[in-house]
């Protein structure tokens, strides 16, 4: 078990763990005091992970630690102390309206990096996943839930809306309707529903979310990886291309496998 060449100090300020392990990381929210909520910070340290991960690594799984996979925004960020060592968002007032949508821009790259064609990553989820925890969630391209998992977008409730780029992928997965529905009431979905309207990949009990998420890591890493992205790259694209230029891709892309094979038999 390695880690890689984050500042220490960038993961600790931001709550997170990371670990790496040949051709797997493992980010995991580590703050269980505060059920694992999330502060600029912690967006930082995950856009620092995703800036400097080892080429190596090929599956990425985040987690919580201990019984929640994250309550989301750390509300004491909302009041004028804000949290120790870190200033309130209420300073973000004092900013021209560029300078603000800035600021967030680089937080949203702490999630962003998780769609990259070169990694599949996991979302390992047990209990609530509110706010930003259900946002980092589907910044995932799989996510494997316990039984006791669930998810809410609180940000109305606060005046505020999804900003760490959870909607693009919310409709993907639910359709618009579903997903104005479950932003604009702010209610929870459960685990059972969210397999059933297509949040979850999978739904397993509490004592075997690990053992899932090994088996799904070690299915994803068996074929050749540079199939499993260009196909990655292929899927991302189909919803939005129309079918001769997605066919177009789909044939460069089979280029691209032969050649790789062909070089690889000839080694």
């Amino acid at each position: 078990m390695t880690t890689t060449q984050v500042d220490p100090d960038v993961l600790e300020r931001g709550g997170v763990r990371l670990e790496e392990s040949g051709l797997v990381a493992t980010i995991t929210l580590n703050r269980p005091a505060t059920k694992n909520s999330q502060t600029p910070s912690t967006w930082m340290a995950l856009r620092a992970i995703g800036a400097s991960l080892d080429p190596a690594v090929r599956v990425v799984v985040v987690q919580g630690e201990g019984d929640t996979f994250s309550s989301g925004l750390d509300r004491r960020m909302l009041s004028p102390e804000g949290v120790e060592g870190e200033a309130s968002l209420m300073h973000l007032l004092d900013m021209p309206d560029g300078e603000m949508a800035e600021s967030i821009a680089g937080w949203q790259e702490g999630f962003t990096w998780l769609r990259r064609r070169d990694i599949v990553s996991i979302a390992a989820v047990q209990g609530p996943a509110v706010g930003a925890g259900f946002q980092l969630a589907l910044a995932c391209d799989l996510r494997v839930l316990a039984d006791d998992a669930r998810f809410s977008m609180r940000e109305p409730i606060l005046g505020l809306v999804p900003d760490l780029t959870g909607t693009k992928p919310l409709v993907e997965l639910v359709g618009y309707s579903r997903a104005l529905e479950i932003c604009a009431t702010t209610r929870w979905v459960g685990a059972e529903e969210a397999h059933a309207i297509g949040l979850a990949t999978a739904v397993v009990p509490r004592a075997e979310l690990s053992e899932a998420v090994a088996d799904l890591v070690a299915a994803l890493t068996a074929p050749l990886y540079g199939a499993v992205t260009e196909t990655k790259a292929l899927l991302q694209s189909a919803a939005t291309l129309d079918l001769e230029e997605q066919r177009r891709r789909e044939r460069e892309a089979q280029v691209r496998r032969f050649r790789e094979l062909a070089a690889l038999l000839g080694e």
